[in-house]
């Protein structure tokens, strides 16, 4: 029961929860939830003498009674309030002050801040047989205080064993290569189907984040070796094709020094010159080519 002094900020609205549900035909039949449709206070004769009771012991033992009966929650959470066991109407109170019936009404707290969980490395098969170890970073938060506690015993605990199997259940139909180059979209999808299964519970998935991926030393080992041949390869692919290259570009220069025999002699007064600046205490006395052609025709 709360009092004029405190702020209740409405939670999102649960018939449109309740909908979303409906709409859903496998879940509809399944899933009940608690705290989602409009509470009855309906606590019978003997609730209503003890609530009574309770109105009158505060009354007696006012003021000293607002010590107890009085309590404040912070701007980042939520009150939800249980009167003789059963929950109280207008969804959960806060922030600021609200009024607690002594002996009859007892209340949680809810923080509705985004939550950040390591999920631990997981052990998993992928779809080509590759055994690897995976771990992930999940960041959710609370947007219905009432359903987080009416309907799931542990929010916190049962969201982080429900990341863990979401990680196995979505990597197991990956292939390695998918798992290494595409975690984008594995974490869209992970992100949706932890969103989708959580709303039962309140809980809303914002963000899901594929952190490591480890492989097995003797895979490492292999995978080296691979990229190392593949690389290789390429190498003696281009070094072939420089190979090839430049034997065409001497082809076409031999044929261009061929049409005119002064340029032969410039190519050897060229070459001189480099082997004058380089060791300049060799001397070469080039013999021109056409004195050995006309000896070897003779």
């Amino acid at each position: 029961m709360s009092v004029g002094s405190n702020r209740v900020t409405p939670e999102p609205d649960t018939q449109n929860l309740m909908a979303s549900y409906g709409s859903r035909g496998e879940v509809k039949d399944q899933v009940t939830i608690i705290g989602g449709q409009e509470v009855e206070e309906d606590i019978g004769c003997c609730g209503s003498i003890l609530v009574f009771i309770s109105w009158v012991l505060v009354v007696c033992t006012f003021p000293f009674s607002l010590c107890s009966c009085v309590k404040v929650v912070q701007e980042y959470e939520r009150a939800v309030i249980f009167r003789l066991g059963r929950l109280v109407g207008g969804g959960a109170k806060g922030p600021g002050m609200f009024f607690v019936l002594p002996c009859i009404e007892d209340y949680t707290k809810v923080d509705l801040r985004t939550v950040s969980f390591d999920v631990p490395p997981q052990e998993i098969l992928t779809k080509d047989s590759v055994t690897i170890s995976v771990d992930a970073v999940v960041y959710y938060r609370i947007q219905n205080a009432t359903i987080s506690v009416a309907n799931v015993e542990d929010a916190h605990g049962s969201t982080k064993l429900l990341a863990q199997t979401s990680l196995r259940n979505v990597l197991g139909t990956k292939n390695l290569a998918e798992i290494l180059s595409d975690r984008e979209a594995i974490s869209s999808t992970m992100q949706s189907g932890l969103d989708e299964a959580t709303d039962p519970w309140g809980i809303k998935v914002e963000r899901v984040e594929v952190k490591d991926c480890r492989l097995p030393i003797q895979l490492q080992r292999a995978m080296a070796a691979e990229a190392e041949a593949a690389r290789e390869a390429r190498a003696k692919v281009i070094a072939a094709e420089g190979e090839q290259k430049a034997a065409r570009a001497l082809k076409e220069a031999a044929d261009v020094i061929a049409e005119s025999p002064s340029a032969l002699q410039l190519r050897y007064l060229q070459t001189l010159n480099s082997i004058s600046a380089e060791k300049n205490s060799t001397i070469i006395f080039p013999l021109p080519v056409d004195l050995l052609s006309g000896l070897i025709k003779k």
